[in-house]
């Protein structure tokens, strides 16, 4: 394995876990009427599956078995969505959750990696052997059927992620160069075709919400608006916090100046507690785990474990972009969580198995390297 991002996706997992209990500790009790540690016990439970699925499961598993099951996981995907437009129930304007007993299910966050892998197994393997040079636009177009699925929970902010993460994984596949071109045309129609649909359907198209996020820019101007509020306590929190921070547990806007403290806007209460300069290591801990990961992806032994590595190196990006250009105002806030930060079981789970991925293409590539069957490991 991969050690040095081992260790990093642990101490990352565990201050994750300490600042949602320190994040969500009153809401639990002023907002949710529920003990102080309800949050920090959850996620707790959500990282200790999450590793367990992913030491016991996706170690032991090699990449190329993925060919037998993605098909079934993306029905699965498919099926889950298509449930929760017909029957689902919104919660937080949206129907995005399944109840599984004590817990919820967000297949969406799912979605993510499940098309991350297709992309990975079609492009490496798969599609030289379909007879129709159509067929190789396959993965987009279950892509593109996941992605309204999604825009109609209505989820903008993780249709986003979704569409980013197919976008940027398609183009950074090497085809040839005949390929590429009618790939561009494609996507260029694609995007002029949504377009067309977005000026046609005028207010019909977003919520009301989702159209009040546009307005994003000076948010302590709009301090009595929803997405103003929220921005500007951030700014509030960020600049509280100072160089040093005011010790763990000392946040004054996690009194619920900050609605959701504990899952899109944990990072002002972190840099409020520990200072921004803790903060600003945070995120170079970030630009040495994806940098880890591309690491990877360069040494694939094979095309389909690169593109598999290099999507979740995407994903992983794309959700810490927009979520501190969201914080930041410098983008629309669109409700996206920071990875091993934010509360969350579906995004949790999602993430660590993710990265454990990743660790198994570091372990097959060094098997390759010493030309060992994968098979036998």
């Amino acid at each position: 394995m991969d050690k040095p991002l081992l260790i990093m996706c642990v101490i990352y997992s565990i201050i994750g876990v300490m600042m949602v209990l320190s994040a969500s500790s009153v809401s639990a009790v002023l907002k949710y009427d529920t003990n102080p540690y309800y949050f920090f016990l959850r996620q707790l439970a959500f990282i200790i599956v999450s590793y367990g699925i992913s030491i016991f499961i996706i170690l032991r598993t090699p990449v190329k078995k993925y060919k037998k099951y993605i098909h079934l996981a993306l029905l699965f995907i498919l099926g889950t969505l298509i449930y929760l437009i017909i029957y689902g129930e919104f919660t937080n304007s949206a129907r995005s959750w399944i109840n599984v007993g004590p817990f919820r299910f967000q297949p969406s966050e799912f979605a993510k990696t499940v098309l991350i892998v297709y992309m990975g197994v079609f492009y490496g393997e798969m599609y030289k052997k379909l007879r129709s040079k159509y067929a190789f636009f396959m993965p987009l177009a279950v892509s593109i059927v996941i992605f309204l699925l999604v825009v109609m929970q209505p989820d903008l902010g993780t249709a986003i992620i979704i569409g980013g993460i197919v976008f940027f994984t398609f183009f950074a596949i090497p085809f040839d160069g005949n390929q590429l071109i009618r790939t561009i045309k494609i996507a260029s129609g694609a995007v002029l075709v949504c377009g067309i649909v977005f000026i046609l359907s005028g207010s019909n198209f977003l919520t009301d919400m989702q159209k009040s996020r546009l307005t994003f820019k000076a948010p302590c101007t709009r301090y009595q608006e929803d997405t103003g509020y929220q921005v500007c306590n951030g700014f509030i929190a960020i600049n509280n916090g100072g160089l040093f921070g005011k010790g763990a547990g000392n946040s004054t806007q996690k009194y619920l100046y900050l609605p959701e403290a504990h899952t899109d806007f944990i990072f002002p209460i972190m840099v409020e507690e520990l200072g921004l300069i803790f903060g600003v290591l945070f995120i170079l801990g970030y630009v040495f785990i994806l940098y880890r990961v591309v690491k990877i992806a360069k040494e694939g032994c094979n095309l389909r474990n690169s593109i598999i590595c290099y999507g979740i190196a995407i994903y992983m990006f794309l959700h810490i972009v927009v979520n501190f250009c969201g914080i930041l105002a410098l983008i629309p806030l669109t409700g996206v969580p920071v990875p091993f930060l934010s509360y969350g079981g579906s995004f949790t789970i999602n993430l660590v198995c993710s990265m454990f991925i990743v660790q198994r293409i570091c372990i097959e590539n060094r098997i390759a390297k010493r030309k060992i069957d994968v098979s036998k490991i």
